[in-house]
């Protein structure tokens, strides 16, 4: 036997957005090729964001059934200050990743959060990061050859110095 939770803070609000997101990308996903035949570019996703409306109104239609929740409050209980700077930390990170690159961006965002949520020090957190940034580097750019945005930093001519000092070694 289910017994009715309450409402939890924010729960009518995100239940209406994930209604009103759904209603959007239905409307995206009919705007590809409309209701042309079920073969159509646009019939997987409209199907799939009408499944999700349906979903999202019946989520709605029983949180606002369920009474309001007293002892939970949404900054202690929902989105407590870590999970905020967080949050802001992440979307720092996707606006400054194209124009300061990788390398920095990564370090920036790692040794700011290892900082306020590690509770280390300062010098540590950037030691730590650096090693991190490093070892992610080596790996993916090195190693699996993933371009990453270069941003501010000279990564090919730095590279090419490497190359060229082990190049010369083996000669």
């Amino acid at each position: 036997m289910q017994t009715k939770q309450p409402r939890r803070p924010g729960e009518l609000v995100f239940n209406l957005a994930m209604v009103l997101g759904s209603l959007f990308l239905l409307w995206s996903a009919y705007g590809i090729s409309g209701f042309e035949a079920l073969s159509a570019p646009g019939a997987v996703p409209m199907v799939t964001t009408a499944a999700m409306l349906v979903c999202a109104v019946l989520i709605f239609r029983e949180s606002l059934r369920k009474g309001a929740s007293t002892d939970e409050t949404v900054a202690r209980d929902i989105l407590p200050l870590p999970i905020l700077v967080t949050i802001a930390a992440v979307a720092a990170y996707a606006l400054l990743l194209r124009p300061l690159g990788f390398l920095p961006t990564s370090f920036l965002f790692l040794t700011g959060l290892i900082y306020y949520l590690g509770r280390y020090s300062l010098l540590r957190a950037a030691l730590l990061s650096a090693l991190i940034v490093l070892i992610i580097f080596l790996i993916f750019r090195i190693v699996f050859t993933v371009l990453m945005p270069p941003g501010i930093v000279p990564e090919a001519e730095i590279l090419a110095w490497f190359r060229g000092l082990f190049a010369g070694r083996g000669a």
